[in-house]
């Protein structure tokens, strides 16, 4: 059993302190003697100015893009836009739902290995079996992925890291795309804390909402270049606004999907947008 003051649950703040200090110190010896001679220096400054410093240069990338999440949503759909729409890729759903195609996993059609079962997931040609490009490259982006994570080959080797599948940048830009809500302090800190729709202060309670809603980027979008679409989940298409105008336009919006319903020709129309709850 640890003695009294040594763990960081102990209610005295000096304690806490002195605990903190030891931790940091081993972690930035780990981290220092685990470093290469070339290292992104932002990444470095950012680990040890942090309160607990990442012990390793993988988790020192990983938390300088969690904590610079904007930023790393651009550099993703940058990397997107450098590798462009492989040939032959349309943006497509697979059929049925996870829960029921898990048991059939050994017979799956290869065309559909990898394709999102709702249109509310970014597109991500490279995840997709047919044009899935390996270990080494980012299946978010399509470029090489470098030590650490990284996406530029700053220690001229010349070759990708054949362990990685994702850049680190793009491993929390997919989870900005898939969760904004999660990062509501960041979008709020950028827009001045002001609705974007009011102009008014933002409350505490206010949320995060796509300006162009998902399902009309399906209906009406999915024809347009991948790279381009990846815009609908980041920042150009995010705001942040107050719980009372996000209730209504979501009931605006839920009209909206009620009435291609009834003017689809049954529930088995074939748009999944017109079915979206």
């Amino acid at each position: 059993m640890a003695a009294p003051g040594t763990g960081p649950g102990d209610a005295s703040p000096s304690a806490a302190s002195s605990w903190r200090e030891a931790r940091n110190a081993a972690a930035r010896a780990r981290l220092e003697k685990s470093l290469p001679a070339i290292f992104p220096t932002s990444v470095l400054r950012h680990a040890l100015a942090r309160p607990l410093a990442p012990p390793t240069p993988r988790l020192a990338v990983e938390s300088y893009w969690r904590h610079h999440i904007l930023r790393a949503d651009r550099l993703a759909r940058a990397l997107a836009a450098r590798s462009g729409q492989p040939e032959g890729w349309t943006w497509r759903l697979g059929e049925g739902r996870p829960d029921t195609r898990r048991g059939a996993a050994a017979d799956e059609d290869l065309a559909e290995k990898g394709l999102p079962f709702s249109f509310r997931v970014p597109p991500a040609p490279f995840r997709e079996a047919p044009h899935a490009l390996g270990k080494g490259h980012c299946c978010v982006c399509g470029q090489p992925v470098y030590r650490f994570g990284w996406h530029r080959d700053l220690w001229g080797t010349g070759t990708p890291n054949r362990n990685a599948a994702w850049h680190a940048a793009c491993v929390a830009a997919w989870k900005f795309w898939i969760a904004p809500a999660d990062h509501v302090k960041e979008l709020k800190r950028r827009q001045g804390h002001r609705c974007a729709q009011s102009g008014k202060r933002l409350l505490r309670t206010a949320e995060v909402d796509h300006r162009v809603p998902l399902y009309r980027i399906w209906r009406e979008e999915r024809a347009r270049p991948w790279p381009a679409l990846l815009g609908y989940w980041g920042l150009p298409n995010l705001q942040v606004v107050n719980r009372a105008i996000h209730v209504d336009k979501c009931a605006a919006e839920a009209g909206e999907r009620a009435s291609m319903r009834r003017r689809a020709a049954g529930p088995g129309a074939g748009d999944p947008a017109a079915d979206a709850e």
